[in-house]
């Protein structure tokens, strides 16, 4: 049993939580939401006053934040609390240059960090089936690994600090690309009267066959269940794309790399959330794209 540090307790990070305290760990926990603290103390887990608290003791350390100001803020205020050789790992989706600043403001302090963004939405967190891209040293990883193995199916080892998100960033544009062009076949099917049972069918079995379309298609009541089943109830929420692929257009503004399809993804995106799309899965906006002016 290790003692470890939960800070964040949101959609994600509260089941990732609960998952480590099912495999008996003592898990110390701590977030401004007191209400999400709360569901954390019934399920056994020991609430800090602070999360500098949380970290004191603790062999493993993991956060989960919604953006990279925040991460930082918050690891000027563990770090000093982290005894030398703690396992730092922060799973939250953040730019690639808060990523490196974290890493070199935890190697400093003699600690060993991990950038290691997850992929499989909330029912991933839920289940213990969450993929882990992960950029940090291999001695970091490989303490770090038993820990991510109970939240995750899949663990890759991407490189040095920061790869972890570069990864993330990269897969999760390629994903929305792929959800319009899923949901834009869709909807021309359904135009041209073609039944999305028949779409399915041929798509998923064709080279059209893609994840959006064999594991979370975008139509309800085809292929396995998704949000698309659920009245587009978040997995992943389309706010929660679009800030990732804003992040991804910064990587490659920075880079100099011109991403003409992860451009457009975003601006499809923007457009939908702004008619509507709040609160909705990212895969809701094939409701858009059937209603948009043909260009």
């Amino acid at each position: 049993m290790s003692r470890i540090a939960f800070i964040g307790l949101g959609n994600m990070g509260l089941p990732m939580a609960i998952n480590l305290k099912k495999a008996a760990h003592e898990v110390h926990v701590f977030d401004t939401v007191a209400a999400a603290v709360e569901k954390a103390k019934a399920e056994g887990m020991i609430p800090a006053a602070s999360a500098a608290e949380a970290v004191e003791g603790a062999e493993i350390v993991i956060t989960m934040l919604p953006n990279g100001p925040i991460v930082l803020k918050v690891f000027e205020e563990i770090v000093p609390a982290a005894g030398k050789g703690t396992v730092i790992i922060d799973c939250s989706t953040i730019d690639v240059a808060s990523a490196k600043q974290a890493h070199a403001m935890a190697e400093a302090a003699g600690l060993l960090p991990l950038d290691a963004p997850v992929s499989g939405g909330t029912s991933g967190a839920v289940a213990g089936t969450l993929t882990f891209m992960a950029g940090g040293s291999k001695e970091a990883f490989d303490k770090a690994s038993p820990v991510l193995d109970i939240m995750g199916g899949r663990l890759v080892h991407c490189g040095e600090g920061g790869a972890g998100q570069s990864a993330k960033i990269c897969n999760n544009m390629l994903l929305a690309i792929s959800m319009i062009g899923a949901c834009e076949a869709f909807a021309l099917a359904e135009k041209i009267g073609l039944s999305a049972e028949a779409a399915f069918d041929v798509i998923s079995t064709s080279s059209g066959f893609c994840w959006s379309v064999n594991k979370y298609c975008p139509v309800p009541g085809i292929g396995p269940d998704s949000p698309a089943d659920h009245g587009y109830k978040p997995g992943f929420a389309a706010e929660l794309m679009l800030k990732d692929l804003g992040l991804s257009q910064q990587a490659a503004e920075e880079a100099g790399q011109a991403t003409p399809m992860g451009a457009h993804a975003m601006r499809l995106y923007e457009t939908f959330l702004e008619e509507g799309g709040a609160g909705k899965d990212f895969s809701g906006i094939i409701d858009y794209l059937k209603t948009a002016a043909r260009s």
